[in-house]
């Protein structure tokens, strides 16, 4: 191995300036056996390099080569595999793992220490060593290879020390004094060496001088050891005195402990007799209020009202424990419980007597309002009573059964006196309701008898739970169906016969009637809205849900129950106080809804085009309502009884499509325009009038659509089963009727149907025209025909003449048949029949007349052209010209 060595830095480290400093016979690991090398060396030029080298010998095996070289920085890691066994396996972790197998155990490890103390030496970053003995990482390498390779050098990596600079001084020093330090080292040593040993003799004869000076240091050692046993003895003496104080300390200061906690404890006391003496002690004056206070002087109500809140302020404290078992607590405990019960039947029995009084006070104005059509203002009564509602909020929260009592007693109180108040403020609108159609017609019912029998019955059914009606009302009831039956046989209309003739029935009754329903919803909503304020305010029900004693809020906002705790009581109420207003409100004015629903029956019965009206009024207040609070009681009603008008409005729509369908016809007499058709325009005219901006227009636009679609369809069957009046004509002058109408309403959802409707109309006109019209030179049509016909044939036009039955002559004498005379007297009949299909009041005569002349010109021109075609050059020419033609027109037109 030696011999390898020298040949390898000679060969390969020598040139490249680098020093082999160990080496290993190795084969990878696995693979078959070929044989490298892998050296560690540095290189002799600074800053020095360490690199691991991987050699190999030639194929030709006479020399050896460089392979593979890693710079020693990049190695993180060295692996021999067992650090207690021996083992020839090593591996390398470059910048992959390198595995390797020595030849020899002993050869691995003196590799592994070369690279150790040369990672110690070069490397800032130390090398990771797995499985490396601890002693082989202090062990250097072995003496006899490392010399014989590189003289030395490798001893020096374990021996070599730098000097100093005081060193390097001192040696520069004594090489200078001798000139022959160079020159001769051997003489030198010797004069080292001479020296040192007289500095060896100098210092023992100093060690040997100074033991006198050793035994004088004894000796003070020794009389110091005997003054700390002096002080030690003074020092155990004053320790047994502390320990007597120490003894008095600690008694007095238990004392000063037991003195303190005497305090704390009397200061404790003194914190909770005030806490008792300022929290449960009630003032003279408020026990006076809550006993003898005068609940009827503002005075008086606010000392009660200030008296009530200290005593819930002392009732409610929250008292500390063991507070309870002490008499004199209990002593005030029982005061406040006896000053609550006391006060609060005062309370109870103040407020029922002042909500009789306020009864009888109110029900003495009711008279001056029942000629007018208002209703009372609460607000006198509202006011006097909102003065207790801080007592109101004391009762709920200390004497929940007597609070719910007084609830119920003002809700069957103002449930009585509403009820009384609704009735007659409606029984006034339905005179004034019914009215409207006896004052329209300056009416010859006016004395009608006060009660009937069948009267009864009528108004019963009409107006159901809501009670029966005076004898007034009844007879107006009576009034307006007869007034309904007398306008149905005035006039064939369908409108009519749905009491809904707006030249039967004034306008300005109608809008009278809308009038009164206004000011019934708008007497109604302020008196709705300001009582259930009252009873918000009164009786504290904010808008948010409330426990009561006994019950535990759930997740979802309900409330469930629990075992009830001693000395508590459970109340069976809702657990939300918005429901309780609302089950007030509905107690109060059950009657609203029932009375609203008969005064809409009572108005649909009188004219169904109230229904109109009705609609868009209750669908505005309902939305005023909504955007108050939607959950009110005036919001819910009003969406109750809007859904009423809302059905009266369909079933109104639906009569008319109905009677359209039952409509007769006179077999006797023309037709004209049908009666749905005017009344439709009647209809739609009133209609967009009412709905004009109104929230509830697609309602109306629903059934424009419904009622158009009825109307055509009906118009095409009363124009099949006419007799007296022809089809065309029947369609000709109903749709000119509709398209005009939907023209001058400008409906935007019936553009399409006034379009449908001018179609009809024109096609039907045209129509009637040519068939009317007909052949009025029938001879000479024929004629022509035949001529039509040959050239149809293939015979050529100017060839037709030779015809036998259409030469020149059979021409000539079929025009001498028809002469200006005979044309005009012709056309006179023609005038006639047309008058007696068209009507009047459409004055489509002039219309179809001229369309008559335009066809007759068409025919007319036609013939001119056959002949000029047929017949060149022969000079037969018709006996009238279309200047005579359209003065006959014109004549006959002027002579109707």
């Amino acid at each position: 191995m030696t011999a390898i060595k020298h040949a390898l830095q000679r060969d390969i480290f020598t040139p490249n300036d680098e020093r082999l400093l160990s080496i290993v016979n190795v084969c990878k690991a696995g693979k078959k056996k070929k044989n490298c090398f892998l050296c560690a060396t540095v290189t002799t030029e600074r800053p020095v390099q360490v690199r691991v080298v991987k050699v190999k010998k030639s194929d030709k095996g006479d020399f050896y080569k460089r392979q593979m070289a890693w710079e020693l920085r990049d190695l993180a890691e060295v692996d021999a595999k067992d650090a207690s066994k021996e083992n020839p396996e090593f591996d390398l972790h470059f910048e992959k793992v390198y595995r390797w197998v020595a030849s020899s155990t002993t050869e691995k490890n003196s590799f592994i220490s070369c690279i150790w103390k040369l990672n110690q030496r070069y490397l800032r970053k130390k090398v990771e060593f797995v499985n490396v003995s601890s002693q082989l990482l202090e062990e250097s390498v072995p003496s006899g290879e490392s010399q014989s390779v590189a003289g030395g050098d490798e001893d020096a990596l374990d021996d070599y020390q730098e000097l100093n600079a005081r060193e390097e001084q001192d040696i520069e020093g004594m090489m200078e004094v001798c000139d022959y330090a160079i020159s001769n080292a051997e003489a030198f040593a010797e004069k080292l060496s001479r020296e040192l040993q007289v500095l060896d003799g100098a210092n023992i004869q100093s060690i040997m001088a100074s033991e006198k000076q050793v035994n004088i240091l004894m000796q003070l050692l020794d009389e110091a050891l005997s003054e700390v046993d002096t002080i030690e003895g003074k020092l155990s003496s004053y320790e047994e005195m502390l320990q007597s104080v120490k003894e008095q300390m600690d008694q007095i200061s238990q004392s000063n402990r037991l003195i303190q906690i005497s305090n704390t404890n009397n200061g404790k006391l003194l914190d909770e007799i005030q806490f008792l003496v300022n929290y449960m002690d009630l003032s003279k004056g408020h026990i006076r209020a809550l006993q003898d206070g005068d609940l009827s002087s503002p005075k008086g109500i606010e000392a009660c009202i200030n008296a009530s809140e200290a005593l819930l302020q002392c009732m409610n404290v929250a008292l500390r424990p063991g507070h309870d078992k002490l008499m004199a607590v209990k002593q005030q405990q029982h005061l406040f419980a006896e000053l609550r019960d006391t006060f609060a039947r005062r309370l109870t029995n103040h407020l029922n007597n002042v909500f009789v009084h306020q009864g009888h006070d109110q029900s003495s104005t009711l008279s001056q309002h029942t000629a007018e059509l208002t209703l009372p203002k609460h607000s006198p009564l509202h006011r006097d009573l909102l003065r207790y509602a801080k007592l109101m909020e004391w009762l709920k929260n200390t004497q929940r059964e007597k609070y719910e009592g007084l609830s119920r007693t003002y809700v069957d109180y103002m449930t009585r006196l509403y009820e009384r108040e609704i009735k007659d403020f409606f029984e006034v609108a339905k005179i004034k309701m019914a009215g409207t159609t006896k004052e329209g017609k300056g009416n010859k019912f006016a004395t009608l008898p006060r009660k009937e029998s069948a009267l009864k019955q009528d108004t019963e059914s009409l107006h159901g739970s809501s009670g029966k009606l005076t004898g007034s009302t009844s007879s107006l009831n009576k009034l307006a169906v007869q007034g309904s039956n007398s306008r149905r046989s005035q006039s064939s209309s369908l409108l009519d016969m749905g009491n809904m003739s707006a030249s039967d029935l004034d306008v300005a009754d109608r809008t009278k009637f809308d009038k009164i329903f206004e000011q019934v919803l708008s007497e109604l909503e302020p008196l709705c809205l300001a009582e259930q304020d009252f009873i918000s305010k009164f009786f504290k029900l904010q808008q948010h849900p409330t426990l009561l004693q006994g019950e535990v809020e759930e997740s979802d906002g309900g409330v469930i129950s629990r075992q009830a705790i001693p000395g508590e009581h459970r109340h069976s109420v809702t657990s939300n106080e918005k429901d309780m207003v609302r089950l007030m409100m509905n107690k109060i004015f059950h009657s609203i809804e029932t009375e609203l629903n008969s005064l809409i029956a009572l108005g649909d019965k009188i004219d169904s085009f109230h229904s109109l009206y009705m609609l868009v009024k209750m669908s505005h207040h309902v939305w005023t309502a909504q955007n108050v609070d939607p959950a009110s009681y005036l919001s819910t009603t009003l969406g109750n009884v809007l859904v009423t008008v809302k059905r009266n409005f369909d079933k109104c729509i639906s009569g008319q499509m109905r009677q359209m369908e039952e409509v007769k016809i006179s077999k006797k007499s023309k037709v004209g325009i049908l009666p749905f058709v005017t009344g439709f325009e009647e209809f739609a005219e009133l209609a967009e009038t009412i709905f004009r901006n109104a929230e509830r227009r697609g309602d109306l636009d629903k059934a424009y659509v419904k009622l158009i679609k009825a109307v055509f369809v009906n118009v095409e069957k009363v124009a099949i089963e006419s007799q007296k009046t022809p089809r065309d004509v029947v369609m000709m002058e109903n749709f000119h009727h509709i398209f005009s109408t939907l023209s001058h309403l400008k409906i935007s959802c019936l553009e399409t149907e006034r379009r449908e409707a001018k179609h009809k109309y024109t096609d039907h006109l045209q129509s009637y025209v040519i068939n009317s019209l007909g052949q009025p030179l029938e001879k000479l049509n024929h004629f022509f025909e035949g001529v039509e016909a040959r050239v149809a044939q293939g015979v050529r036009e100017e060839e037709v003449s030779y015809q036998l039955a259409f030469n020149k002559q059979e021409l000539r004498k079929v025009i001498k048949e028809y002469p200006g005379k005979e044309v005009k007297k012709g056309l006179d009949n023609l005038y006639k029949k047309v008058d007696k299909h068209l009507c009047e009041e459409e004055s489509l005569l002039q219309v179809v007349w001229h369309s008559m002349q335009d066809e007759f010109i068409r025919q007319y021109k036609h013939f001119e052209g056959l002949i000029g075609r047929c017949y060149p050059g022969s000079g037969i020419t018709m006996e009238f010209t279309i200047g005579d033609m359209l003065e006959y027109f014109s004549s006959i037109a002027q002579s109707h």
